[in-house]
This record gives C-alpha cells, structure tokens and sequence, in this order.
C-alpha cells in the first residue's frame, strides 16, 4: 500500500506542469501593519487534558494562546526562516509571539536573528535554568528560546524528559498570543512529540518532488497520531499557480489513501531577496518588507489572525 501511495504522489508531481505556470502573476500589497504589542510572560497551571496530551502524543486544545507548529518531511525548504518572519509580522500586527527553536540537535534560529544567547535549552534540560531564565528577546519584542547546536543527547531526548520540558512550556509561555514551535525536519519522536502537543500544525513543502513526498508522509503520520488540524503551505513557488497545483495533488493523495483532507494556508513566492536576508542575519519583512516573499509572509500571518484554529 506504502508503495503505491509513494508510485500515485510521484506521478503526480513529476507532471509538466512547472513550465505551464505564469510566473509573472500579480500580487497584492498587504494591508498596512499596526504597531506591535508588549508585555512579559509568566507561567500558568496546565489542565489534566494538557498532562493527558502531551504524554500520549495527543493534541492539545486549549483557549486563549494559540500553539502552532512549523514542520516539514524534508530539510531546506525554509522552514525556520518563515518560522522568524512569520513570529515577527504577527508582532507587528498586535500579538504577544514566542518562538522555540524545537531542532534540539541543530539549532538555527538564533542565527538568524543574529542573537548570541548565553544560555539555551540545553541548560533547561539539564535543570541549571529555567525557560524563562534562558528566553532573550529578539525583533518587535518577539520573544525566542533558543536551542543548542551540535548536542547529540538533545536530538535524541528520552521520552520523560521530553514530556516534562513540554509541560513547563507550556506553563512558561501561557500569556503569549501565539507560540511558534519550529520543529526539526523528519518523523523523529521528538518531531513528532513538538507536533502533536501543538494545537495547530503547518507542514511545509516546495514544489521539489521529494519534498512534496516528504511533506505527504508526515501529513499522514500526523493523521495516523489522530491530529487532525493541519494546513500546507507551499514554499519558494515560482507563482501562484504552481502552489495551487502543488496543493491540490498533495490533497488528491491524501483525500485516495487516507481518506482526510487538509486545509490550503497558501504560499510563499521564490525570492532572490531571501539569500540575502540570510547572509546578512537579518529577517526579510525587516530587510525588505516589500519584497514577494515579505508582503506573501505577511499575508499568511493576516490570515492565521483571522481564522483562529
């Protein structure tokens, strides 16, 4: 069955239909952006359905602060970049926002902010601090909690330890508006773990056919683990179009073998401005807010405020 779900995706994908896209299409300037908000965080009780979900891989459901979790079955398709300017547009527009930087092995999303914490969650697992004692404070008053890069035990964390660091999470950041998790690629088990605690999931794709293979094998090991709030976004898109296409095929396999459907956030347009927003450690909606790729994360963060869930 595997086989021939993997043999219908490709066939799929490997259709012509790049070259029939326009890439000239036209796209809108996003509304104007209002000031950002302020205010610290401090911790809270989390419920028995809280303690329950994170144990068994359940997904939390909870009011108020709205946890989402930034994913995808292939590496370098942008995820952590749209992750840090995702977290600052929704600054911008109003919202309490702090990022994790939950690839506990590889950690990049100080980089790209160009922070040097001097202490990261390495120091939380190992009880010298607290995620508050390590939380620094990045652009718009965005607040990150960085990870460590290059630390073994931490890709691969035991199952106890995992549970208790997502519990205090979530007890840290329950006065924020929206709790970024910006996971590491692949289906490990604490990809997996970040994903499911999350309320919402978005699972990243680029038009690439072995991303769009990989982006269909965690939407349905997500499905398997019965979460069932997941949205596609489509990465470095030549237009519109070829992000529609790429949807609609990811959805026409998903809806054939796995009888589910997932929800369309929308798309991000190939940018030479993000290389060098990259080089420079430096978000693109603040390198250069009016570039395609800025005013199409800014969209996307518009419409995530107003569909809530």
């Amino acid at each position: 069955m595997l086989q021939d779900q993997a043999a219908k995706l490709r066939k799929y994908v490997l259709d012509a239909y790049l070259e029939k896209n326009d890439k000239k299409e036209h796209h809108p300037t996003p509304p104007p952006l209002s000031p950002p908000s302020t205010g610290g965080m401090k911790g809270g009780g989390m419920s028995q359905h809280q303690q329950f979900a994170i144990a068994t891989g359940k997904v939390i459901k909870k009011s108020g602060k709205r946890t989402i979790a930034i994913t995808s079955g292939k590496g370098g398709v942008g995820k952590t970049n749209f992750t840090a300017n995702l977290g600052i547009s929704l600054s911008i527009q109003g919202g309490k926002v702090v990022i994790i930087d939950a690839d506990l092995g590889l950690a990049n999303i100080d980089v790209i902010f160009r922070l040097s914490p001097k202490f990261n969650l390495r120091h939380v697992i190992a009880g010298e601090k607290t995620i508050s004692e390590i939380m620094i404070e990045g652009p718009f008053g965005v607040m990150i909690i960085p990870a460590s890069s290059g630390v073994e035990y931490l890709a691969n964390l035991p199952q106890e330890k995992r549970e208790k660091f997502i519990e205090e999470l979530f007890e840290t950041t329950e006065e924020a508006d929206f709790l970024l998790i910006d996971t590491a690629a692949g289906i490990s088990q604490n990809v997996l773990s970040f994903a499911t605690a999350a309320e919402e999931v978005i699972v990243i794709t680029t038009p690439e056919p072995t991303s769009i293979t990989d982006a269909y094998a965690m939407i349905k090991v997500l499905f398997q683990r019965e979460h069932s709030n997941i949205k596609l976004l489509v990465n470095m898109a030549f237009s519109a179009n070829q992000a529609k296409e790429v949807a609609e095929k990811i959805n026409l396999v998903v809806k054939q073998f796995l009888k589910k459907e997932i929800d369309f956030l929308g798309y991000i347009l190939e940018d030479e401005n993000m290389p060098q927003a990259v080089k420079e450690q430096k978000p693109l909606i603040l390198l250069n807010p009016n570039s395609k790729a800025a005013r199409c994360i800014t969209n996307i963060a518009s419409k995530i405020k107003r569909h809530p869930g």
